[in-house]
């Protein structure tokens, strides 16, 4: 089992494309008074920023680096090509993300006529030379010691975990270094004393599903280096989503329905990117003493519209808006399905009461005209709005 995490993805995409930044300390994501750090270079990182990190506290860090506003499509452009490499040297690969994924290399020792660490180090040394980044690989006889490798060595390194070693090795990790354990349950175990994993190998796992339930007996098996998932290759998106947050709290509901739109936008190109349809929209907002609520509302049929999102989430803004001010606003669509199954109309051959059919062509006639021109050159009129 081998878990690939290419090195500082965005930043070093940004410094492959442009060279003048190769000795620079680079930080991608927002700028302004909330925007966060998305990826911090390696130089970076010697003066503290970190992803998920305010911005203006990494600058505070790291004044002399470079913001780079992120470019998605860029980003999912050079996935795709690492991706292929993957997928040349095994059919078994689970994406976690645009930047990492689990390969299952079993069976390739026979068919390259070499080891999985050879393979690996092929890997690697292709995708240095075809997409000219670098990757961090960790080998091991699982999943979650497969990942746990990987960053043994970052960056540009590869490393091994036997089932001889990994005891020994996990056993003077800080505890929040088990995949789950947030603050909030490492807390919990400190107050039982238990700040290492290997204060959870000492103990049994029966007291500790006692002390902790499912967790707690799912810790126990991962601090003695035992994990049974098996790749994936099928991990079909569950939802998708997009949302902003704002330079300053917005209580404004006209503003916020504002905003609301290009959300929904995003979230209907996504869709249809992908070939899917969504049945239940769900809207998300943050107060500004940071408490997050979400509203749902399942539709009659599934959609990949914008328009029919925006009809669908304006109403649950409307009735949450008298608890702004808000920091955040977010639109996402689950129950996820085949486009072929979205706006279909109704019995009698003519359009469902939100005219579903009518904003198709609309909105189909609209992506034709961006796609040959470029998304300026056509939007609704609520964009100004």
């Amino acid at each position: 089992m081998a878990h690939i995490d290419c090195d500082a993805f965005y930043a070093t995409v940004e410094k492959r494309d442009n060279p003048a930044l190769a000795d620079k300390p680079v930080l991608v994501g927002g700028g302004g008074r909330r925007g966060v750090v998305s990826t911090a270079c390696y130089i970076a990182r010697r003066y503290g920023p970190r992803s998920a990190m305010p911005m203006f506290k990494a600058l505070q860090m790291c004044p002399q680096a470079v913001v780079i506003k992120p470019d998605m499509a860029k980003y999912k452009r050079v996935s795709q090509e690492v991706r292929k490499v993957f997928d040349s040297a095994t059919p078994l690969v689970e994406p976690l993300s645009l930047d990492e994924a689990f390969l299952d290399l079993s069976g390739t020792a026979m068919l390259f006529n070499r080891s999985p660490a050879a393979t690996l180090a092929h890997i690697a040394r292709t995708i240095e030379r075809e997409v000219r980044i670098t990757v961090s690989i960790g080998l091991s006889y699982n999943k979650f010691l497969a990942k746990m490798a990987s960053d043994l060595k970052k960056p540009r390194g590869l490393a091994v975990i036997g089932q001889s070693d990994a005891i020994e090795i996990l056993h003077d990790l800080p505890i929040n270094k088990l995949p789950g354990v947030g603050p909030s349950l490492a807390d919990r175990l400190k107050v039982d004393s238990l700040f290492t994993i290997g204060d959870l190998q000492k103990l049994p796992e029966k007291q500790l599903a006692m002390h902790y339930g499912d967790t707690g007996a799912h810790l126990a098996l991962l601090a003695r280096g035992i994990d049974h998932r098996v790749v994936s290759v099928d991990r079909e998106s569950k939802s998708i989503s997009a949302e902003t947050t704002f330079e300053y709290d917005i209580a404004d509901i006209a503003e916020l329905r504002r905003l609301l739109w290009p959300l929904c936008e995003r979230v209907a190109d996504r869709l249809k990117s992908q070939g899917l349809a969504g049945r239940t929209v769900t809207l998300k907002l943050k107060t500004a003493r940071f408490k997050l609520r979400t509203r749902n509302h399942r539709m009659s049929a599934p959609t990949q519209l914008a328009e029919v999102i925006f009809r669908s989430a304006e109403p649950l803004l409307l009735k949450e808006a008298k608890v702004g001010p808000f920091r955040l606003i977010g639109v996402g669509l689950d129950t996820l399905t085949d486009a072929a199954l979205a706006n279909p109309p109704d019995l009698f051959g003519g359009v469902d009461p939100g005219g579903q059919p009518h904003h198709a062509q609309v909105e189909r006639a609209m992506d034709a005209v961006r796609a040959k021109f470029g998304r300026a050159a056509i939007r609704k009129g609520r964009a100004d709005r």
